[in-house]
């Protein structure tokens, strides 16, 4: 193979024997200034692979019932900082839905899955991902090279060993940087392929739902059952970010203080829904209460991910052990230090099959599954990584091949909470917003809007602020008989934080609400003691909360008390 800097180095294979595929791809890549050649068939192909190429891109019927032999053993011998990427048109949806897939990616390594028909610009995004790709291989390639070169040189130079041998060091350790930031950019698109191809079939619903919607001659059975299929589709989609943002540790949490041992034991009354009557559930719970601060919710979703997984490894037949320890120090996991402090140690062990030893490392990236097509996304055990680690904790896996797993999730142990006082009890029978005054501020014009419609639909009356400047000018010293405030976090000039800190306070009688999708600083900080309420929401979700805040007497503005005391 020649040096990069060889025009050929960028050039892209084409192999599309059939139809006017290759001409329409080489086409829209010259007019990209990508150079691109087409060849006839696989042995062609390959011959290009010897003289030099940045990518190849391949259609899916070209390799059906080819002898792939040359193709393979080119593959195979590629040197070590060689991983020749590879592009494949299919018309069967990618590795999801494609028969082939499994083979084609155990004999082509690096590829990617590209539904046809395609955009021009996604063709050119995906080709010229690839390229940087087969760029940062190159790079990896010279600095290797460059090494070897220079340890030639050090064995030659015995008088100056030790300086010698300092610069090789730090030269090799920029050399594995440079792998390790390929890899990690390869991880990237990996992580990125299988984010738009979840959202790309869950927005397939919606669309073809929303169309059907449109259609007047529609009976009320079959528009009830679209109108469910977008709803079921949303909350599918809020949990597929929920998960993502879970691995990443860029959710916002709603910590508090439980005894774990009761929720381990609610959990495990209702996992005979979620594993089946064949694997029985044993519980292993301590004499003495066991205390933890964290996000209930997250922690029992992190639960039954791990029960699930635990189904899937048995077979849907077996045992599974829910064991609670405390008092545990946590131990070294992954390479990270441990810790002498006191931990709850919630394990479940499995009497599956067993995970193998070169997985291990790999169970937790997201995407990551050894399950069937379509029975799975690999982002559960990725949510408890997530979960464990923006907690504080961590989480361990042993195995034994045919033995069976234990799961450990290390999380805080902490002193028993005071008790609570009693909660101001509000009025369930107001089902409506009573005119109430709520103050929206959102940036975004068109959620804006759809947010005080809903308000109104519910019987409140809104007024929008576009940021946080024009609300606090809107609310006045004295709030202005608003009966709350119903901002998004992130804006720009003040965000919403700053926006419910100010309000706390210049105007302590005013609730505030704070709603987001997504933000940084409540990923990292939590919601500083503010009612959140998280995108996607429900308009019964949005009634839910407000009605609870505004029944509170000590949130009312004077102005405000007085409408609400008038005889309606």
């Amino acid at each position: 193979m020649t040096r990069p800097n060889n025009l050929n180095s960028e050039r892209v294979l084409i192999l599309a024997p059939h139809g006017r595929d290759a001409g329409l791809a080489r086409a829209l890549l010259r007019e990209a200034d990508l150079p691109a050649v087409v060849v006839p068939d696989l042995p062609a192909l390959v011959r290009g692979l010897d003289e030099v190429a940045g990518a190849v891109l391949i259609t899916e019927e070209a390799m059906r019932t080819a002898d792939l032999t040359g193709l393979s053993r080119w593959i195979g011998e590629q040197p070590a900082w060689s991983d020749m990427p590879f592009i494949l048109l299919t018309r069967q949806g990618g590795a999801d839905r494609s028969p082939n897939a499994a083979r084609l990616t155990r004999i082509l390594g690096n590829v990617s899955f590209l539904e046809r028909p395609f955009h021009p610009t996604t063709l050119i995004s995906v080709v010229m991902a690839a390229l940087r790709s087969r760029r940062r291989q190159y790079e990896a390639r010279l600095r290797l090279e460059e090494l070897h070169a220079r340890e030639a040189q050090l064995r030659e130079l015995n008088a100056t060993l030790e300086s010698r041998v300092a610069e090789v060091v730090d030269e090799r350790a920029i050399a594995e940087e440079a792998m390790r930031q390929s890899q990690k950019m390869e991880a990237v698109g990996q992580l990125t392929g299988g984010v738009a191809h979840d959202f790309n079939n869950l927005l397939t619903i919606i669309r073809s739902s929303v169309d059907f919607l449109r259609r007047p001659d529609l009976t009320e059975d079959r528009r009830r059952r679209y109108m469910d299929a977008v709803s079921d589709t949303v909350d599918r989609a809020a949990k597929l970010t929920g998960q993502l943002l879970a691995f990443a540790r860029r959710q916002a949490l709603k910590p508090e203080t439980f005894e774990a041992g009761d929720c381990l034991r609610g959990v495990a009354d209702m996992l005979d829904t979620v594993t089946g009557a064949r694997i029985h559930v044993a519980v292993d719970l301590p004499d003495a209460a066991c205390f933890i601060h964290c996000d209930r919710s997250q922690f029992e979703t992190a639960l039954i991910n791990m029960a699930v997984n635990a189904r899937d490894a048995m077979d849907g037949e077996g045992s599974l052990t829910l064991r609670l320890a405390c008092g545990k120090r946590m131990p070294a996991i992954r390479g990270h230090a441990g810790s002498r402090s006191h931990f709850a140690a919630v394990s479940l062990t499995d009497t599956g099959t067993g995970i193998p030893r070169e997985q291990l490392d790999r169970i937790f990236e997201p995407f990551f599954t050894t399950k069937e097509v379509g029975k799975g996304t690999g982002l559960g055990l990725s949510q408890v990584f997530g979960f464990a680690k923006q907690s504080g904790g961590d989480i361990n896996v042993t195995s034994e091949l045919g033995a069976g797993a234990t799961f450990t999730l290390y999380l805080p142990e902490v002193t028993a909470p005071a008790e609570p006082a009693d909660e101001p009890q509000t009025n369930e029978a107001d089902t409506d917003g009573a005119g109430r005054r709520i103050l929206v501020v959102e940036d975004n014009v068109e959620i804006g809007r759809f947010a005080t419609q809903i308000l109104q639909d519910l019987g409140y009356t809104p007024e929008w602020a576009a940021n946080a400047e024009a609300a606090l000018e809107l609310l006045g010293v004295d709030g202005d008989g608003f009966d709350a405030v119903f901002s998004d976090v992130v804006m720009p000039g003040m965000g919403g934080i700053a926006l419910a800190e100010a309000l706390r306070s210049r105007l302590p009688h005013l609730s505030v609400v704070l709603t987001s999708g997504y933000s940084h600083v409540l990923a990292e900080e939590g919601s500083h003691g503010f009612e959140l309420l998280h995108k996607p929401y429900s308009a019964e979700q949005l009634l839910r909360v407000l009605r609870r805040i505004c029944n509170r007497p000590s949130s009312r503005s004077p102005a405000a008390r007085d409408r609400q005391a008038q005889p309606r």
